[in-house]
């Protein structure tokens, strides 16, 4: 549960950080938020048991620091993604909590653009940044997402030079968690991340659960960050794709109208099989392992994640029935929502997460 907040003295915005063992990039992202123009904000790194000097290096160098109010939360293991920004969202003190990972840096006004996204827009929760790739600020990494209807996202825009074509505020499905900004209100509303997601799609799952709840999302292109793809457990970890697709069916299991559910096994096998056909031209997430015993391995994490998500299906068919009190969307308004943010088949298939 969201602590709430009653002090005058409270920053208006509360920025959390999580990390594990990437010191050198952590220090980047907090230069970043030190340089922040136009915000009221303090900043809670919570550290998940890093054993790279990390928490030692944000003590020395930037607790106490003129000009930045911040916190370091240490866990002395990695309790993942998700628990990690629950403990921080908990200790937090702004009403509005915004999440930079550690492995991204932030333009100058980045905070303010999100926050003024929220200004006189009370039915507005999410805000989503323009994230750019760091090693080539030309082309862009995300700007909001898209969902297949298997429960698969991917991120708007994700690959495409940045040539203003996405230079406008609009509606987009939810922000991803690499740059994001919520508003209090709506987390202690509908709650937090969901910890048994661990890594990866969780922020899919607090988007959607969101969205159902009836709160809406912007996209903000002046709020600009720039990050390093796949630095957390690498583009060709089978521990990821695990977690990618396990996470797939139990956001689908806990959020979907039934109608759409039903159909998730031939959503599924078009999926697999387009995905197939572009890795063998050496396309899409499987296209990044480049040999066959490679593609094998990767073909087995995948496996490996749905049989993981069987084992957690009696435990979100559970929630589902516990979030019926939160649904402001009829099951056909979640469908017309997931419609207008579909992401296409063959894109799908040919990009990566």
């Amino acid at each position: 549960m969201i602590g709430s907040v009653s002090r005058t003295d409270n920053p208006d915005i509360t920025v959390v950080v999580v990390n594990w063992n990437r010191r050198e990039l952590l220090r980047e992202c907090l230069d970043s938020l030190a340089g922040q123009q136009g915000a009221d904000f303090e900043v809670i790194v919570v550290d998940n048991g890093s054993h790279d000097g990390s928490p030692e290096m944000v003590g020395e160098e930037y607790v106490g620091r003129a000009g930045l109010r911040i916190q370091l939360i240490r866990n002395p293991q990695n309790r993942g993604f998700c628990a990690a920004n629950n403990q921080g969202f908990a200790a937090a003190r702004g009403r509005f909590l915004a999440l930079l990972n550690n492995d991204a840096e932030a333009d100058p006004g980045w905070l303010a653009a999100l926050r003024r996204t929220f200004q006189d827009r009370p039915g507005i929760g999410m805000a989503a940044s323009k994230i750019l790739v760091h090693e080539d600020p030309r082309r862009i990494d995300k700007v909001g997402h898209l969902m297949y209807p298997d429960g698969q996202n991917r991120g708007r825009g994700t690959g495409e030079l940045d040539a203003g074509q996405y230079d406008r505020l609009e509606e987009t499905l939810w922000p991803d968690g690499c740059a994001a900004m919520y508003r209090r209100e709506m987390l202690e509303e509908i709650g937090g991340f969901d910890e048994d997601f661990f890594a990866y799609g969780d922020d899919a799952e607090l988007g959607l659960r969101a969205r159902i709840a009836g709160w809406g999302c912007l996209y903000v292109p002046d709020a600009v960050v720039r990050h390093h793809r796949g630095s957390t457990l690498g583009i060709l970890s089978s521990r990821r794709l695990e977690l990618i697709e396990r996470n797939r069916v139990l956001l689908a299991v806990k959020l979907f109208p039934w109608s759409l559910l039903w159909l998730n096994g031939p959503y599924y096998l078009a999926r697999v099989a387009a995905g197939a056909l572009a890795a063998a031209s050496g396309k899409g997430e499987i296209g990044r392992f480049r040999t066959w015993p490679e593609k094998l391995r990767a073909a087995r994490a995948v496996l490996t994640g749905d049989m993981q998500a069987l084992r957690l299906l009696p435990r979100m068919l559970r929630k589902r029935r516990r979030l019926k009190a939160l649904r402001k969307l009829s099951p056909r308004q979640v469908k017309e929502l997931l419609r207008r943010h579909r992401i296409p088949l063959r894109k799908l298939s040919e990009s990566a997460a």
